[in-house]
């Protein structure tokens, strides 16, 4: 290995260009450079292409990330792909008898629960292919960080399972990797379980996920009986041996499959021609179709987001996965291939597309902090130019110059100094103190990438620390969470002064308050879990108020008239100022200290409290004094002028409803279809799978409390559930009452 910098690196390249049949040095990710030998042919090709130093890294580099459902297998086949390509030199198992864990689970607690809490980053090396790969939780609770990794990634592998189908999740996962437009391949794992059948699995994926998809190979046997697989398109019989998998043996096509490989084939073809006009063209005219033509047209609609190929295999029992990741480097993008865009902050926010390659100027996104043993580790997805260690770099949402101290690249918590890295990584770097969602440039610049979607929070804990002692400890330790995680909230509950915390669920905020236990050795006493209401307008409602208090000196004086409304349904914010004053009734300089009093009166309901949704406040009119008139003043208006219109607009509580998706063996149904029910849940799809029932309900969070408990009972422990947030509803008026009468005698207490 031989290190160059830049400039060396062209001034050898130019030496290289006049002397043919020398050796010429191509570079690989990370600065480094391999020498490998070109003939004369290649190098005057080069020379006239006049290709940039970084074409052939960049086209030999993938950043991948691994989605899917709870329990799909994802961290097991991460496991594999880091075993094949060298990275680990033995298999762990998730939940594995040895006490080791799976590499990409380093947390205690995702070892011990046997579920991934956090996304972890790794790369590896296949056939001269770097890969960067990022393994994401399936639980609903932690999709901030599914969202922040396929935020950053170029393309993802959506893995299902070949039993369960394409669950709830898998169709959440799918939803956000359509948000951010990542190509994906799809990998039907758990081949070797008993009931398995991709067949049926690649329906679901057409039906519910609306995937254009086919099978890009077909297994051989099934059950206990899975053998290996046929490549559809090489044409070609796969099978593993040794102790590991390890070893691949390639044969040609069992004469018994001949038939269904050859009609699954052509299947293949036809689903490709529809969105892809070249290979169109071959199969209308009847050409024969070769092995390189199908693949090309694979990899163009795959990029294209028109085509889903799908694998199979079984990573618990090491087959399929190398097929999956020569997949990977097939059909998958490369930085280069993806459009990436980013606002430019000196033109009003106009859209840039980025070139994304290392010649440009910096621009790098901040979509994960962790704070590890030495201060704060930031995560970058580097999409143009280069970062070298030492140099300066500019975070543009706050301003702030900072210098990189230290640059590495991750391998699970494990990590590894580099010197500098560029366009299309995926890097980390110590004491750059930001919050996610940052976006990093080198001065020249003034982008911003866009942010990521994150969802509101859907549930509430009160917590606090057992000793008066800790309370340093303690609050060391939600700052940190609330960085690290945007769905995580702290507030203060003005009655009772209790820290509140805010979360995706019951299970996200357990594990919060369990690693403030074993991270900062602070016990903490947990109350009972609070659902965020919100409270909403039905009716318009005028307001005009004047705010008028005379004491000694200046006085207070401030007039306000308008009203409040609902938005509209579907409206994409939930609150709206808008000042429809004609003329000069109140100086234009006061309009923001009444904006500010609305939405402070709007953060307290008077119902019970919960902040105030879906408003649109429209003032008309006014008068201000020209001695006592002041912001103060005409904020206190606006504050008593909501109040006062407030109860006039009919307002009513919403609570967040979850969709619940059970899974539970028939003979059990009629009991939970009863339960739902009781709990004011609607159902709304009932699905028969095997010997078992796929009940899809609407229920409200607030009567959701411990139903794991419950469904286990009503089960004999068979059944199982997910839930996610649907959206806010009104409550019914029986509820309401309810509601308002305890917050009532709360607040008399």
């Amino acid at each position: 290995m031989v290190r160059f910098t830049r400039s060396s690196t062209r001034r050898l390249l130019s030496a290289l260009y006049t002397s043919p049949n020398k050796t010429m040095p191509l570079p690989s990710p990370a600065g480094t450079f391999h020498l490998r030998q070109l003939s004369a042919g290649n190098l005057a090709r080069a020379k006239e292409d006049k290709e940039p130093w970084w074409k052939e890294s960049m086209e030999k580099l993938r950043n991948i990330g691994i989605s899917a459902h709870i329990d799909s297998g994802k961290t097991t086949l991460t496991e594999r792909v880091l075993f094949y390509t060298g990275r680990i030199h033995e298999i762990h198992e998730v939940r594995g008898k040895d006490g080791v864990g799976a590499k990409m689970d380093s947390m205690d607690l995702e070892r011990e629960k046997g579920i991934t809490i956090q996304s972890a980053a790794t790369y590896c090396t296949w056939k001269d292919y770097k890969i960067n790969i990022i393994d994401t939780p399936g639980h609903v609770d932690f999709t901030i960080e599914v969202e922040r990794a396929l935020r950053v990634l170029d393309g993802a592998i959506l893995v299902l399972c070949s039993v369960g189908g394409v669950q709830s999740q898998s169709i959440t996962v799918d939803r956000q990797m359509r948000r951010y437009e990542v190509p994906r391949l799809a990998f039907i794992n758990k081949l070797d379980r008993m009931g398995a059948d991709p067949w049926k699995v690649l329906n679901q994926a057409r039906t519910k996920l609306r995937h254009h998809s086919a099978a890009v190979q077909v297994p051989i046997g099934l059950e206990e009986d899975f053998k290996g697989l046929v490549d559809l398109v090489q044409l070609k019989a796969y099978y593993f041996h040794g102790s590991n998998g390890e070893k691949i043996v390639t044969e040609e096509v069992p004469a018994d499959m001949e038939a269904m490989v050859a009609e699954k084939r052509h299947e293949l073809i036809e689903a490709v021609s529809e969105v892809d006009d070249k290979l169109a063209e071959a199969f209308l005219g009847d050409e024969p179709i070769s092995s390189t033509d199908l693949e090309e047209a694979i990899r163009r609609a795959t990029i294209a987001r028109k085509f889903v190929p799908v694998f199979m295999g079984s990573a618990f029992k090491n087959k399929g996965v190398q097929p999956l990741l020569d997949g990977v480097l097939n059909y998958l993008p490369c930085p280069i291939e993806v459009n990436s865009y980013a606002l430019d902050q000196t033109k009003n926010e106009e859209k840039v597309t980025l070139s994304g390659s290392p010649d440009g100027p910096l621009v790098a996104l901040a979509f994960k902090l962790e704070e590890g043993r030495f201060g704060q580790l930031t995560y970058l997805r580097i999409y143009e130019g280069v970062i070298r260690k030492g140099e300066f770099i500019i975070n543009i949402n706050n301003g702030k110059k900072v210098k990189v101290p230290r640059l590495v690249r991750m391998h699970s918590d494990e990590m590894e100094d580099i010197q500098e890295a560029h366009a299309g990584q995926i890097v980390a770097v110590f004491g750059v103190d930001c919050a996610s969602g940052d976006t990093f440039t080198d001065g020249s610049v003034r982008y911003t990438m866009t942010s990521m979607n994150v969802p509101e929070p859907v549930m509430s804990l009160a917590v606090q620390p057992v000793s008066k002692d800790s309370g340093g400890q303690f609050s060391k330790a939600l700052n940190r969470f609330q960085k690290e995680d945007p769905t995580f909230r702290v507030g203060l509950d003005p009655e009772s002064g209790q820290t509140i915390i805010s979360g995706m669920g019951e299970l996200h905020l357990d594990i919060y308050v369990e690693r403030i236990r074993r991270e900062y050795k602070v016990d903490a006493t947990v109350g009972k879990p609070r659902v965020n209401f919100r409270e909403t307008v039905t009716q318009r409602a005028d307001f005009d108020y004047l705010h008028k208090k005379q004491t000694g000196g200046q006085g207070q004086y401030g007039r306000v008239i308008g009203y409040i409304e609902p938005l509209p349904a579907g409206s994409s914010t939930k609150f709206e100022f808008e000042n429809m004053l004609v003329g000069q009734a109140i100086p234009s300089n006061f309009i923001p200290a009444i904006e500010k009093g609305f939405k402070e009166a709007a953060n307290s309901g008077s119902l019970i409290g919960h902040p105030v949704e879906n408003l649109r406040v429209v003032l008309t009119d006014g008068a201000a004094h020209a001695v006592d008139s002041s912001e103060l003043a005409f904020k206190l208006a606006s504050i008593y002028a909501f109040r006062q219109c407030y109860a006039v607009s009919r307002p009513v509580i919403l609570e967040p409803v979850m969709l619940v998706e059970l899974k539970v063996p028939t003979e059990f149904q009629g009991a939970v279809a009863g339960d739902i029910n009781k709990r004011k849940g609607v159902i709304v799809g009932n699905d028969q799978e095997g010997d078992d029932s796929v009940i899809t309900a609407h229920v409200p969070l607030n009567n959701m409390f411990g139903y794991s408990t419950a469904l286990r009972s009503m089960t004999q422990g068979k059944g199982e559930f997910t839930m996610e947030y649907k959206e806010h509803l009104p409550v019914s008026h029986d509820v309401q009452t309810q509601l308002i009468n305890t917050y009532k005698s709360k607040a008399a207490e």
